[in-house]
């Protein structure tokens, strides 16, 4: 993990506001998901994307009745379907 360099409080209601040109270099806006992890005694904030619920991938995952599927988990569920 490389510091950025930034110290910020956190205030009252637990919160901290990321600065302008971290949220720009990483692409984060306004109402965009931001999943929290956390990794020993570290905290690790990243954009969300979604994952497969069956097999983890993050590629090619789309939703389906609220819930995220990749293309090779749907394939595998359609090959069951006809066998």
């Amino acid at each position: 993990m490389k510091p950025a360099g930034v110290v910020r409080k956190v205030d009252q209601l637990g919160r901290i506001v990321l600065p302008k040109s971290l949220r720009k270099r990483y692409q984060m806006n306004e109402g965009d998901p931001v999943e929290i992890l956390v990794q020993g005694d570290h905290i690790i904030l990243e954009r969300y994307r979604p994952r497969c619920v069956f097999c983890g991938s993050m590629e090619e995952v789309r939703e389906f009745k609220e819930r995220h599927l990749c293309s090779v988990c749907v394939t595998e569920m359609v090959g069951l379907r006809r066998a």
